[in-house]
């Protein structure tokens, strides 16, 4: 289940970036690093998480800063689950503080937020936080903030391709833009650039259809680190990078 409703059939959003073609119109963050955080500082693994929520705002701020109008945020996969339950219940439990203390102040701020991931296996109490942190900020246009919890590209793609099957699309009807309106996404464009935090170099199961052009950008430093002058290092490799969609640069 998704909060964010499918967008309606019509024209998908294309993968540009801002108009002066040096600033991404939308970035997506794989928020890694937390735990090692903690670990390195001799600390539990849930002062890492909290350290990393409490790190959104700056972030998010300093986006909206230099112009971006869509941020996403990997919070939470459907494997992350797997993990011990005393990190998860710690988890959840901050998620939901976090939300209820940030949803007016980004609403202040002009700040829309969307859900996309499943509700259904989470608490209650948590679930309803989210569903009125979107409804709260629904109109609001200055950015759109995505939280990505309980997520995973796949589960994405077999729901997409499900609710194609189930309004009953003849198969040569079928192509990679009505694909893309059926996803949770199909509301917001596609990603122009992927952060990842920590070090790794892996997509692990975030925004894989969407991605599929997006700029990737790898750090060393671990989330609750990368601060506003780490965006602007992010930002400003996207800048110097020629973007060809498949294509060959132009020649000189």
């Amino acid at each position: 289940m998704t909060v964010s409703p499918r967008s309606s059939p019509g024209r998908a959003p294309s993968p540009s970036a801002n108009d002066d073609g040096a600033t991404p119109r939308h970035v997506a963050i794989i928020m890694d690093g937390n735990g090692r955080w903690a670990s390195q500082r001799r600390r539990p693994r849930a002062d890492g998480h909290r350290a990393g929520t409490e790190n959104v705002r700056s972030v998010i701020s300093r986006l909206v800063e230099r112009g971006v109008r869509y941020a996403t945020l990997f919070a939470f996969s459907t494997e992350n689950w797997s993990r011990p339950g005393e990190e998860i219940s710690a988890l959840l439990a901050i998620l939901q503080e976090v939300i209820r203390s940030e949803a007016q102040e980004l609403h202040r701020n002009g700040v829309r937020i969307l859900h996309i991931g499943r509700l259904d296996r989470l608490p209650d109490e948590l679930s309803r936080e989210i569903v009125n942190a979107v409804e709260l900020t629904r109109d609001n246009d200055r950015m759109t903030l995505t939280i990505a919890f309980d997520y995973g590209g796949r589960a994405d793609i077999v729901s997409a391709i499900k609710s194609i099957v189930a309004d009953g699309v003849p198969p040569d009807d079928i192509d990679d833009r009505l694909i893309a309106r059926h996803l949770s996404t199909g509301s917001t464009p596609d990603p122009d650039l992927v952060i990842r935090t920590g070090g790794e170099f892996r997509i692990s199961n975030f925004l894989l259809w969407q991605s599929a052009y997006a700029e990737f950008y790898s750090t060393p430093v671990q989330w609750p680190d990368f601060d506003g002058d780490e965006v602007d290092r992010a930002l400003d490799a996207y800048r110097h990078r020629q973007r060809r969609f498949g294509g060959v640069e132009p020649a000189d």
